[in-house]
């Protein structure tokens, strides 16, 4: 919301002095759109599945131990019983651990795949608006309530991003 502040005092104070141009860019479908942005997206839900399959397993197997030690609830001795619902409730932990730890790793991985298509699509965002003559490239955000299209730069940074592989 600052910078969206400081531009619109920049559009002040820019069109007294000089002809004042506005683009905007989506760049996460931007991202997506491009070959780079499809292949990590790929290997992402590759890997988002495989954890989910694991899971999945992880719980079928708790909640088969949940239901084994209701049903023998009745017959085990206090001491066996309480052990019995530790175990389970140490498990529960476990699990729920691994959910954190899978949920942060998946967050990683997609930093570390996107990180260097944005850093590109921003060099090229720098370039196209130099070479318009843009002031200023704001992000297609809730922020931006309306552009018009043709102050849209996405799929020509899109075309651009594809061009320099």
């Amino acid at each position: 919301m600052k910078k969206l502040i400081l531009a619109i005092a920049f559009l002040g104070t820019s069109m007294a002095h000089a002809e004042f141009k506005l683009a905007v860019v989506n760049m996460q479908k931007a991202i997506q759109a491009s070959t780079a942005g499809k292949k990590a997206k790929a290997e992402l839900e590759g890997d988002f599945e495989k954890k989910k399959k694991e899971l999945q397993k992880k719980e079928a197997d708790l909640k088969k131990m949940g239901e084994d030690l209701e049903r023998k609830k009745s017959v085990l001795s206090e001491d066996v019983l309480q052990k019995k619902q530790m175990e389970f409730q140490e498990e529960m932990m476990k699990f729920r651990e691994t959910v954190g730890k899978n949920q942060v790793e998946i967050q990683k991985k997609e930093q570390d795949l996107t990180s260097p298509i944005i850093e590109k699509m921003r060099k090229i965002v720098d370039r196209i608006a130099k070479e318009k003559g843009y002031s200023v490239v704001l992000e297609n955000s809730a922020a931006v309530l309306y552009a018009e299209a043709s102050h849209d730069l996405t799929d020509e940074v899109t075309k651009a991003f594809e061009k320099e592989k």
